[in-house]
């Protein structure tokens, strides 16, 4: 099992000036580099795939769905600037010589309402419409897009991998799969390891993250039931830790990290890893 870890453990937004983080990720024994995608501007693609590289780690990407990337939006030129940033981070991902970039992107993290069934239904066919506008481009590059449920003070739209599912098929492309994250899945699924199961072939991508985001294996997790279901539809993606520092832009509110959660954020992602490792090796 590859394991990896999400720069947002660190910083944000990542920038090529933290570059010097990727050696550390490397000597903590980490397989995968997971790119925090708050800003491609902000990231030399290049130089980030070449270090990358050279300290052994495979790359995925996440992006990061704030109130100006919306593409459930009412107002258009936010969708259209979400599509953009979809766009983008399609491009960006090929760069760097990855196939994977996840995240919520059905809507804004925080973006929580009590709303009619009528506007429910607009905002789901606006979502199903970008997504089906930027398939091509996903699959031109190569790109698979993970969709990630996420918990109900963080989104009112995808909280379940059955609604995740739903509007993968509804889009009707193969360019998206299902992104499970461990700390969302904790709250609304009443069993992580049957919602893996009923994402089966489809799932593509895993946070690996504790109860409350903290060291994975502290909590009240299931893992060894995650770990079974993971083996049990022959998932060969990767198990990526995500965490937070309160700094986060474009999720800080959402994500609610107002507390440290390890002694240090190097022991929240070795310790981590090694838990992991274990568990899964």
């Amino acid at each position: 099992m590859k394991i990896g870890v999400n720069t947002w453990v660190w910083t944000s937004p990542f920038t090529t000036a933290d570059f010097d983080l990727i050696p550390k990720i490397g000597r903590m024994g980490f397989d995968v580099l997971e790119v925090a995608l708050d800003d491609p501007g902000l990231i030399d693609a290049p130089l980030l795939r070449k270090a990358a590289a050279d300290n052994g780690l495979a790359i995925t990407v996440c992006g990061a769905f704030g109130p100006t990337r919306d593409i459930a939006s009412e107002d258009a030129a936010i969708r259209a600037n979400g599509a953009n940033y979809i766009r983008s981070s399609i491009a960006f991902t090929e760069a760097v010589g990855s196939t994977l970039f996840s995240g919520p992107v059905y809507s804004a993290v925080g973006k929580t309402r009590m709303v009619p069934e009528a506007q429910k239904k607009r905002e789901w066919a606006w979502c199903v419409e970008t997504l089906q506008d930027i398939a091509g481009a996903a699959m031109d590059a190569g790109v698979t897009v993970g969709i990630e449920p996420l918990n109900r003070f963080e989104s009112d739209m995808v909280n379940l991998t059955e609604q995740a599912l739903a509007l993968i098929d509804d889009v009707g492309s193969s360019a998206y799969g299902i992104h499970i994250d461990t700390f969302h899945a904790n709250i609304e699924e009443k069993s992580i390891p049957e919602a893996i199961r009923a994402a089966g072939k489809r799932l593509v991508h895993v946070h690996a993250c504790e109860n409350d985001r903290g060291i994975p294996g502290s909590g009240h997790q299931d893992w060894k039931g995650i770990r079974d279901a993971l083996a049990e539809i022959e998932y060969d993606g990767a198990l990526v830790i995500e965490s937070f520092t309160p700094g986060a832009v474009e999720i800080a509110k959402a994500a609610s990290i107002w507390r440290p959660l390890a002694p240090s954020q190097d022991e929240l992602a070795s310790a981590g890893a090694n838990y992991l490792r274990n568990l899964f090796g």
